[in-house]
């Protein structure tokens, strides 16, 4: 992986911003109004639009409060938010363009523009509670056509606040995203994006993810926070001709009511060429990292270095499904996680937030991390290197119970098509790591610890075909007395324990 490009292409980016955005317009003199009353839209538009046409330059917003509709970027231009101003919404859906080649609404749209950004010290606030409560309102008087899953106005019939379709030369830094009606920013089959210390806040609805990378090539996230309902950092491949690649993740934090670090779950193309460091994950419901190939797509040549997990509900799940795969073959390969310290709970990790994980999958006991494939298509070289995980242990046979007898094994369900959740599969008959159906498979110098005893061994493994346990270390209160074995194999060859 050629990590040092990436970086050097986010440097690039902002260095050709500094050069190509520097005639500045206050975005006053267009007629633009921060008075937190007047609906700007059409004249933001005019200002991009003027800017664009005469060779590009910073449209700066001075503070206070601007409210508008959907408006779009043009190539060239980048929106600049000085300190305490805020692009805001209206909170009317119909002011929100549904953008046919998208089908998505959005605040911020940009297609198939280059060199265009974000900048600044302010905001752009969504006001998404009560967007989608006046869509849902609107769909309940047949004002609005839309089926109302689970009760609520789908995704793509709530206004983001960013969607930029094929652009090129992306940079958004320092600003503040928050409360969008779906999810939040999406950067769709772009190039060269850098994302630099922004914070986000974007849990005022379902579905609020904190940033969604799709089929894009070139990316750096850093510096920046996250808060979101939904997925924080979540890569996606939608199209199965394209792919999400050269990806640099460093130094992010996030708490989320689902996951942390996510591939997929929509993977037709796939994802390969990824260096995350220094991520930390705190008070999450699902799980910190989650890999899918669940959608005929390929997941390949991923690190992961330097993980802080704390308050998290699962540390690790890898999983190769086959949902929408049309034919083609998933794969998941040559990935290494290493450095990681994690703290799972005995409760649930999101309890208090408005729009917690839903309790779900039970009856079971703490999920274990997991790796599992299918049987023809199965997870391969998987490396997991100086990690720690404290689990609360105390599981209760009484309460959910697999055993390790091949009719309870076997009796695990594949599950190929259901939605790759690390409690996919209720009960899983180990308390640290469970394997399935995968290959090349090394930990090396590995901590599983458990705070009480549990009726399960540390580590389960089911078809699993080469794997080496090198330095391990697996605490348990009470097990050396009961001669317990830690490490379980089944159907399994080529185990090396050191």
């Amino acid at each position: 992986m050629h990590i040092l490009r990436f970086l050097k292409t986010g440097s690039l980016v902002l260095s050709m911003a500094l050069s190509l955005w520097a005639t500045d317009y206050d975005v006053q003199k267009f007629g633009v109004k921060g008075d937190g009353v007047t609906v700007n839209t059409a004249s933001i538009q005019y200002a991009i639009d003027y800017i664009s046409d005469h060779g590009g330059g910073r449209l700066v917003f001075t503070a206070g409060t601007y409210r508008t509709g959907s408006i779009y970027l043009k190539s060239g231009v980048i929106l600049h938010l000085e300190r305490a101003a805020t692009l805001m919404s209206t909170t009317n859906p119909f002011d929100f363009v549904k953008d046919e080649d998208i089908n998505w609404m959005s605040m911020i749209f940009a297609k198939y523009q280059k060199d265009i950004g974000i900048t600044g010290e302010g905001g752009i606030d969504g006001r998404g509670f009560e967007t989608a409560n006046n869509m849902l309102n609107y769909i309940q008087r047949g004002l609005f056509d839309d089926k109302l899953l689970w009760d609520r106005p789908r995704e793509p019939n709530r206004p983001q606040n960013i969607y930029f379709r094929e652009c090129e030369n992306i940079t958004i830094t320092g600003i503040t995203i928050k409360d969008p009606a779906s999810w939040n920013q999406t950067y769709d089959q772009c190039v060269n994006i850098l994302v630099d210390g922004i914070t986000v806040d974007s849990k005022s609805y379902w579905n609020n993810d904190g940033i969604d990378i799709v089929d894009c090539d070139g990316v750096v996230i850093k510096n920046s926070y996250f808060d979101a309902a939904d997925d924080v950092i979540c890569f996606k491949s939608h199209d199965p001709d394209k792919i999400c690649q050269n990806i640099v993740v460093d130094n992010c934090v996030g708490r989320s009511s689902a996951n942390g670090l996510k591939f997929g779950t929509v993977s037709r193309g796939g994802f390969r060429n990824v260096k995350v460091t220094n991520l930390t994950i705190f008070d999450t419901y699902r799980s910190a990292i989650t890999f899918a190939a669940v959608d005929g797509g390929i997941v390949e040549n991923i690190v992961v270095d330097g993980v802080r997990s704390i308050n998290t509900g699962n540390v690790i799940y890898l999983r190769i499904g086959d949902r929408w795969s049309k034919g083609k073959e998933p794969v998941m390969k040559d990935i290494t996680i290493r450095n990681v310290y994690a703290e799972v709970p005995l409760g649930k990790p999101d309890a208090g937030y408005g729009y917690e994980g839903p309790i779900e999958d039970l009856p079971r006991n703490i999920s274990p991390s997991s790796i599992v494939g299918l049987p023809n298509h199965r997870i391969e070289n998987v490396t997991l290197e100086n990690i720690e995980i404290v689990y609360p242990g105390g599981s209760d046979p009484f309460y959910a119970k697999v055993g390790l007898t091949p009719e309870e094994l076997d009796n695990i369900p594949e599950m190929p098509a259901k939605y790759p959740e690390f409690s996919q599969f209720k009960e899983l008959p180990a308390w640290g790591f469970y394997l399935r159906h995968a290959d090349g498979i090394t930990f090396k110098n590995v901590t599983l610890r458990a705070k009480n005893k549990d009726y399960r061994p540390a580590i389960v493994m089911d078809d699993v075909k080469g794997a080496l346990f090198k330095d391990m270390e697996i605490e348990e209160p009470e097990s050396e007395q009961n001669s317990k074995e830690q490490i379980f194999q089944y159907q399994s060859e080529n185990i090396r324990i050191d």
